[in-house]
């Protein structure tokens, strides 16, 4: 008999890539998102996390052995992350609760469990990098920490495994996610070709000069379903990198190349994208609709609020991943040849020209 899953999230960029892997593997996928998307072999579930009644009527009838939780909302202060987050967690696992089928949850989080919060980001006194999952958790209020607690109180209660997934920053495709860096910089190295700008690294000395990695929305499927799958990953918490480090000072260069634009020289100054691509929505109205794209609307491509937030940190990040290999997983993806990759996938699916 088939495996069955629920991907919560899956237009994003995890859970897309999630549902494609388990489609490919042989699992029934259901995929649950607000609007969702059409993807091969995936069955639509449209259900709102924040209203527990309406989800239990979506969810009756499924009986997943397998969840995948790869979705968040934003919020405006961190109280209110750890409010509706920590209730949307709730509000799925109780609904699940009357089919008895589920026999492993895997949320996906990431490295700010060690760097902290939005309202805190990279700031007070963080432990050492590289960063290992041993470390604990900060002394401060973290909706990931609220994640996770809902998800180890549902699995004491309904005695399913669990693994945590802290991914660094995720390359990989999806229209109108609030976390995509990969879209974001094709976006604007297209708009500074389009207008003869400068192609200005946007960040800090730090992350210009400092080492740093980051993770494949494909590598991170592969390590959920091997943590899904595996006895000795149960109930244990994973960084997932792709194996690989790097200084942006190099990546930058390679980026620059594939759009056939020369890197601007880096001087020290910040240029945050925010303020760079503020006025750019009708340009990039224009250049959809010369070049045939499927998405004219800037800000379902780009979010450069959370790239500003990544490349502008003060801080060397890089995460260890002994625990993984330990264990048997050995994913590797060189970070260069992700950003190609998903470059290419954008290009192909008409997003960017």
């Amino acid at each position: 008999m088939a495996e069955t899953a629920l991907v919560v999230g899956a237009s994003g960029i995890v859970g897309s890539a999630i549902a494609a892997l388990l489609h490919a593997e042989g699992w029934t996928v259901h995929g649950l998102a607000r609007r969702p998307t059409e993807q091969p072999g995936v069955r639509p579930v449209t259900a709102d996390l924040q209203d527990a009644r309406s989800l239990a009527q979506a969810l009756s009838g499924l009986a997943p052995h397998a969840v995948f939780l790869t979705t968040w909302s934003r919020q405006a202060t961190e109280a209110e992350n750890i409010r509706v987050n920590a209730a949307m967690v709730r509000h799925l696992l109780d609904a699940l609760r009357p089919a008895r089928s589920v026999r492993h949850v895997a949320l996906v989080t990431g490295l700010k469990h060690y760097l902290g919060p939005f309202e805190a980001y990279g700031k007070g006194t963080l432990p050492q990098t590289p960063f290992r999952e041993e470390q604990g958790r900060l002394d401060i209020e973290n909706f990931y920490y609220a994640q996770e607690d809902e998800v180890f109180a549902a699995a004491a209660r309904d005695g399913f495994a669990w693994s945590v997934h802290r991914p660094h920053t995720v390359i990989g495709e999806a229209v109108g996610n609030a976390m995509n860096m990969g879209s974001t910089l094709a976006v604007y190295a297209t708009l500074c070709r389009e207008l003869g700008r400068p192609f200005y690294f946007p960040g800090s000395a730090v992350q210009w000069n400092g080492l740093t990695d980051m993770t494949d929305a494909r590598l991170l499927a592969r390590h959920l379903l091997w943590a899904t799958t595996t006895p000795a990953a149960r109930d244990q918490a994973f960084n997932v990198v792709n194996g690989d480090v790097f200084r942006w000072k190099w990546m930058w260069g390679r980026l620059a190349s594939w759009f056939g634009l020369e890197p601007a020289p880096f001087d020290g100054t910040v240029r945050p994208l925010e303020a760079q691509m503020a006025e750019d929505a009708p340009t990039w109205t224009r250049i959809a609709r010369r070049e045939g794209l499927v998405e004219p609307d800037l800000s379902r491509l780009a979010s450069p609020w959370h790239t500003d937030a990544d490349l502008g940190r003060p801080i060397e990040v890089v995460t260890d991943m002994s625990k993984s290999r330990r264990l048997g997983f050995t994913g590797y993806q060189p970070t260069d040849d992700a950003f190609h990759d998903l470059f290419a996938r954008l290009r192909t699916a008409r997003l960017i020209p």
